[in-house]
């Protein structure tokens, strides 16, 4: 299952806003496309969120007239990196497709940027597949009852999976035995989307309130939880949906160990530690109505964090597809970003 299709001219994004139970289909043609696309969480995930931006800028430069593209398309990119402010991703696919703007030949700027788009695209599945393997391995020491939260598979990716994508790999080792979903809220990423991706994938799960999760620790369902990540900074600590902190709380005080995976593009080095990251906040309607519904009294306020930030202590292990990095952070993430570098 993939959520991105694309074409020199158009990107198609399954909108994610109607599943589970609508399939509905939204044709990107402009940056502006894109970015709405983005905004309104149609497609969501960090790295689904990258490759999609790498598309809008390629979009632009052919809708651009050729005499444009170069004086334009920059200030195109940096509007581009407002769309969702925590997901590094974004940030960082937007800065690889600038970089093929420098290195295209005049007059072939459309085409250069659709290629090296295409290029973070297929690299995504690839680091995907290799998370899997490595993680199904290494989560399954602990055991096969998991834990995740919010969405990680092949619709918050260009496809595969993360957090979901390790699932899958033990699903095919025969090592994993059960799946607990949390719904995520307030927008149920969980209880709309994974559930949706492991029903697809005959993986056997069970949705839970947020607020359950403490106490199936305690009662002894859960071995290990796995969880995706937007950001990741210097120290370790991780930027994830809102929610991630507390069960990464929750799963210290029952002595049951907390994973982070993420594709090495989710480092962000330049970040010292959690407290420089920019948490993004959004719109309060999302948590007083449901489908355009009202559930709080009129003119009711809300606050809606759409991130936290984990810390660095609380993480037994961040899964890349360079291999585990183990505390302390500092060390381990600096090698595996020397080691992404040199390949």
């Amino acid at each position: 299952m993939n959520a991105i299709r694309y074409e020199p001219d158009r990107l198609m994004l399954l909108d994610q806003t109607r599943l589970p139970h609508e399939t509905v289909w939204v044709t990107c043609r402009t940056a502006e496309d894109v970015y709405q696309a983005i905004r309104s969480m149609q497609v969501r995930g960090a790295p689904a969120i990258g490759a999609a931006a790498a598309f809008g800028l390629a979009l632009e430069a052919r809708r651009l007239a050729p005499a444009e593209v170069r004086s334009r398309l920059p200030e195109v990119a940096a509007w581009m990196k407002t769309a969702r402010p925590t997901a590094v991703n974004l940030m960082q696919a937007v800065d690889e497709v600038m970089a093929a703007l420098e290195e295209a030949p005049r007059g072939g700027e459309a085409d250069a940027l659709y290629q090296r788009a295409v290029a973070i695209a297929e690299r995504d599945i690839e680091t995907n597949r290799r998370i899997g393997d490595i993680g199904a391995k290494w989560i399954a020491k602990h055991g096969g009852r998991v834990l995740t939260h919010c969405n990680t598979g092949s619709l918050a990716t260009v496809g595969y999976g993360t957090a979901l994508g390790i699932l899958r790999a033990m699903r095919d080792a025969g090592t994993l035995e059960h799946v607990y979903v949390d719904e995520t809220r307030p927008y149920l990423q969980g209880a709309r989307l994974t559930a949706y991706e492991l029903q697809e994938e005959g993986i056997p799960y069970d949705i839970i309130t947020d607020s359950t999760a403490g106490f199936a620790m305690k009662l002894g369902w859960v071995d290990v939880v796995i969880v995706g990540a937007d950001r990741i900074a210097k120290n370790g600590d991780t930027a994830n949906k809102i929610g991630t902190y507390s069960l990464a709380v929750l799963a210290s005080f029952h002595g049951i160990p907390f994973y982070v995976a993420a594709p090495t593009t989710t480092l962000d080095l330049s970040t010292p530690s959690g407290d420089d990251i920019p948490i993004e906040e959004r719109s309060a309607a999302e948590v007083t109505h449901w489908m355009g519904r009202p559930i709080a009294p009129a003119g009711a306020s809300a606050k809606h964090l759409a991130f936290d930030v984990t810390p660095g202590h609380l993480i037994a292990g961040i899964i890349t597809e360079r291999g585990v990095a183990l505390p302390p952070y500092g060390e381990s993430l600096a090698r595996l970003c020397d080691t992404r570098g040199k390949s």
